[in-house]
């Protein structure tokens, strides 16, 4: 049934509706073909200001388009190229430019967009001239982040299917490293084919000659599930790096890894390269495998040489902080002693079948020109401060013709310039030298701790034997070195020194010759000698005690207790001009026919002293009495100070107990 209060849809009404949807439809077609001409029509370059006020407001630098803007827009993939785009340097670095480009070309998807994708499918830059500088301070700037501490963060850029680079140029200023550079950059399509990516340029670091090269496949097609291959080339002096590795993303920098070589005179030498404060070493041959997770470099599989030692292990360097903070994980099969002496300034040996740079050849023969042990090179304390550490190493094997080293075990941490390294370990056929050394680089003038321990080792193992002779010392051997001196260098250090220094001998052997000539029977110690007489005495209980105080030892007890002879001496060490006064008084404990009362003495300096009889006439007996009256009280305050168990030993009790007996104080 139709409803009586519908309205009448008659002919006339049909063609009211109609032609209303005519005049809607004629007016949409105006307002559009007015939007088309407005657009044809409209001129970009008015949009100059704003583009240029909001990308400054962006970055927070002044960026200015200074040619025409040209757009495209009627397309899925509109483009827009701005002719003249100039970017100012921040105001900490004056007036200069950071960029200045020709004419630079965006042309952008608009589909992969709607869903949050940015992909470009055409970048070019027509001649762009990029200055780059970082200031002694660390500040870049081609750092973009408005505040004023540098972001770290890798470059963020979007997925470029065509990448054209035309004549570029880049001129880098890095006043932190003491690096300048001035280069070409290019990747461009050619009627033969697309030319792969090129930057090329040469400068100087650090006064010497520097160069870079880096290569990688063309932009041109680029697929984002395809890696993109790169190699590059560095040469810094006599520093020479390679590189060969991929991007997983093509132009997300912030991941990579590449399989790099590099080579050169001294590991500390990369400090201007890397940021880092690697020691000082000999010449090296070093390969692995860098990658690179945002702020995270890892080097796995290290490998190679440093000197004549080898090496192998793993390096992680994290940059998320302040300081870079690197951990490593070292080990080698056979150390070569001597290369460790580039480690504190000095050199390693130079002689035949050795390896050390020029630099450490020349180290080598001004420290034996002055009969030098301690290194004067200074410490670089600023790159100690610059980072922070945890490191682990250990030798298995140690090459050390003079030492009867065995294997190294070291652990340290560096924490804002204190540098603390709680384990190290030399391993000896028998015993170790062990304890903990500290270098706090914290104030303008580090200090240096260090307390060690010998412990279990045999005089046999450190003394070496002259060809044909027989072992003049046997027995156990431990000791203690407790230093702490203040110095750029080991030098400087170990002439401000104070604190302690204690070897002793709880039991052992001595050929008969030595002990009567301290004694002196010079009758009969000489002709044991001409005799070729090995016949060995036992040592009872040897000591030798040094107190430091700015830089010199002197004797604080000296002690040499043998079956026929007890020797007692005085002595003193000069750290700071490395020479040394030690004198050696025998108390024979029965009477002798002869008796010619010389001293023995060690003298002159530390590299290499000389044995010899104090010249003079013969010199009053203080008695067995006297001497062994000088002996009980220090000597027993002494022995815990080396090792705990020495107060109960034998030997060494039985010595305090005879100086007792003769009258020495109880304590």
């Amino acid at each position: 049934m139709a409803d009586p209060y519908a309205p009448a849809r008659g002919p006339e009404t049909e063609r009211r509706r109609r032609r209303g949807l005519q005049i809607a439809a004629g007016v949409l077609a105006s307002l559009a073909l007015v939007f088309v001409l407005f657009l044809l029509l409209f001129d970009w370059n008015m949009l100059r200001g704003p583009i240029s006020r909001f990308a400054s407001a962006q970055t927070g630098r002044q960026i200015a388009i200074t040619g025409d803007l040209e757009v495209r827009p009627w397309s899925l993939k509109p483009a827009a190229a701005f002719n003249g785009v100039v970017v100012d340097d921040p105001e900490w670095a004056g007036e200069g430019k950071t960029a200045q480009v020709e004419r630079l070309t965006v042309q952008m998807e608009l589909l992969p967009l709607l869903r949050g994708h940015r992909i470009l499918t055409r970048l070019e830059v027509r001649h762009p001239d990029v200055r780059l500088l970082r200031a002694a301070d660390g500040r870049h700037t081609w750092d973009f982040s408005k505040d004023d501490k540098p972001s770290g963060e890798p470059l963020e850029m979007p997925l470029i299917r065509r990448f054209v680079i035309e004549e570029g140029e880049l001129r880098f200023d890095d006043r932190q490293r003491d690096l300048t550079f001035s280069g070409t950059i290019s990747a461009q399509e050619e009627a033969g084919g697309a030319q792969g990516f090129r930057l090329a340029g040469d400068g100087r670091l650090n006064g010497e000659p520097f160069r870079l090269r880096v290569g990688g496949g063309p932009l041109i097609n680029i697929d984002p599930g395809d890696p993109y291959p790169f190699d590059g080339e560095v040469r810094a002096g006599a520093t020479r790096i390679t590189a060969k590795g991929a991007l997983p993303e093509p132009f997300d920098l912030g991941r990579f890894h590449l399989d790099l070589t590099a080579e050169g005179p001294d590991l500390a030498d990369l400090y201007r390269l890397t940021g880092l404060a690697l020691p000082n070493t000999p010449p090296y041959e070093l390969k692995g495998r860098l990658v690179r997770e945002g702020r995270v470099y890892s080097l796995d599989d290290l490998g190679g040489r440093l000197g004549d030692s080898d090496i192998r292990g793993d390096l992680r360097v994290d940059t998320r902080e302040e300081r870079p903070f690197l951990h490593a994980d070292l080990r080698s099969r056979r150390l070569d002693f001597d290369d460790l002496a580039t480690l504190f300034g000095g050199a390693p040996a130079t002689g035949e079948g050795e390896t050390a740079s020029q630099g450490q050849q020349a180290v080598a023969r001004q420290m034996q020109v002055n009969a030098r042990i301690f290194p004067d090179s200074p410490l670089q304390v600023e790159r100690i401060r610059a980072m922070d550490a945890e490191l682990s190493y250990r030798a298995e094997a140690i090459e050390a013709p003079h030492l009867p080293l065995r294997g190294a075990d070291l652990h340290l941490t560096l924490d804002k310039g204190l540098l603390n390294a709680d384990r190290v370990v030399f391993s000896l056929p028998q015993g170790d030298f062990s304890g903990a050394i500290q270098l706090d680089a914290r104030q303008d003038v580090p200090v240096t701790t260090m307390d060690m321990r010998l412990s279990g080792a045999r005089l046999e193992q450190l003394i070496p034997v002259q060809s044909g002779g027989a072992q003049p010392l046997r027995g156990d051997l431990v000791g203690r070195v407790q230093l702490r001196g203040r110095g750029l260098s080991v030098h400087d250090t170990m002439s401000t020194a104070d604190g302690e220094v204690v070897v002793v001998i709880p039991q052992g052997e001595v050929r008969e010759a030595f002990a009567e000539l301290l004694g002196v029977n010079v009758v009969k110690g000489l002709g044991l000698l001409l005799s070729g007489d090995q016949s060995q005495v036992p040592i009872r209980c040897a000591v030798g005690h040094f107190r430091a105080r700015n830089g010199v030892l002197r004797s604080n007890q000296i002690v040499f207790d043998t079956e026929p002879v007890l020797g007692h001496g005085e002595g003193r060490i000069d750290l700071g001009r490395e020479r040394m006064s030690v004198r050696i008084d025998g108390e024979a404990k029965e009477p002798r026919l002869i008796r010619l009362m010389a001293p023995v003495t060690v003298s002159g300096p530390l590299r290499k002293p000389s044995l010899g009889v104090e010249a003079g006439g013969a010199i009053a007996q203080a008695g067995l009495a006297a001497a062994l009256g000088a002996v009980a009280a220090p000597l027993a305050a002494l022995l815990p100070f080396v090792d705990p168990g020495l107060a109960e030993d034998a030997a060494c009790g039985a010595l305090i107990a005879e100086a007792r007996r003769q009258g020495a104080p109880a304590d």
